[in-house]
């Protein structure tokens, strides 16, 4: 399917990656056009595209990496000469985990410029287009740690907290056009990252549900906040963390 079928086009950041496939065939089901974005790892991008052409949506893959300024402005460019965006999932987000007391500066530095420099330089050139089209849907992926704490990520919880303040803000600054800006903040979720960190007898432990969220249940919530019936729904951290906080 061409992506003139469908009325609306979503770009997921970091859409390559586990949370992210699973977040951009939500949007594709829902009726997106969607842009699977990634890093370097094109081909795995080009997975998810391959796996929502199979389920009867419409997608595309790029890749380009979202904390150069320059480079992330060249290709949105390019993106928004093929047609609008109307959502933006910033989900692209790096663990470089370290007591701080021996994390290194390149450390703290990377894991921000991903997370918190990467959506700023992303979502920064979308507003105006979304302005003049009077929609938008804006969400960023952040995490409980972000809510919580959590040893060795301070760099990580830094970045994730920061985008709550900044969609706080961000959703004043557009509510009146149409766009809404919102955070959904997940728990532990099942993937590779998680079932390293988190063997089962330690989510009994921290997580009051027991059990660990899947991808498919913090993707539904990303895909409802980008539908019509959320546009009063603005300006908020939902966490999707089983009780934990």
């Amino acid at each position: 399917m061409s992506a003139k079928t469908f009325p609306r086009r979503a770009l997921v950041t970091g859409g390559s990656g586990e949370l992210g496939g699973a977040i951009s065939l939500a949007l594709a089901s829902g009726g997106y056009h969607v842009i699977v974005h990634a890093n370097r790892s094109l081909h795995r991008a080009d997975a998810v595209v391959n796996a929502i052409h199979e389920a009867g949506g419409s997608a595309q893959a790029t890749a380009f990496d979202v904390s150069d300024a320059q480079v992330t402005h060249a290709a949105l460019a390019a993106l928004l000469d093929e047609g609008p965006i109307h959502a933006v999932i910033n989900n692209a987000g790096i663990h470089d985990d370290a007591p701080m007391a021996g994390m290194s500066a390149e450390q703290w530095h990377r894991v921000i410029d991903v997370s918190l420099h990467g959506f700023f330089n992303v979502t920064q050139p979308l507003l105006l287009p979304m302005s003049r089209q009077r929609f938008g849907r804006i969400v960023s992926l952040s995490s409980v740690a972000a809510l919580l704490g959590n040893r060795g990520q301070t760099n990580y919880a830094a970045a994730k907290a920061a985008l709550h303040g900044a969609s706080k803000s961000l959703a004043r600054e557009m509510a009146s056009r149409g766009i809404t800006v919102n955070v959904v903040a997940p728990g532990v979720i099942e993937g590779r990252m998680a079932d390293a960190a988190f063997p089962p007898e330690r989510i009994r432990e921290v997580v009051p549900a027991q059990r660990a969220g899947t991808p498919e249940e913090v993707a539904a919530l990303v895909a409802f906040l980008c539908g019509d019936s959320a546009a009063y729904i603005n300006g908020q951290v939902i966490g999707v963390n089983g009780g934990m906080g």
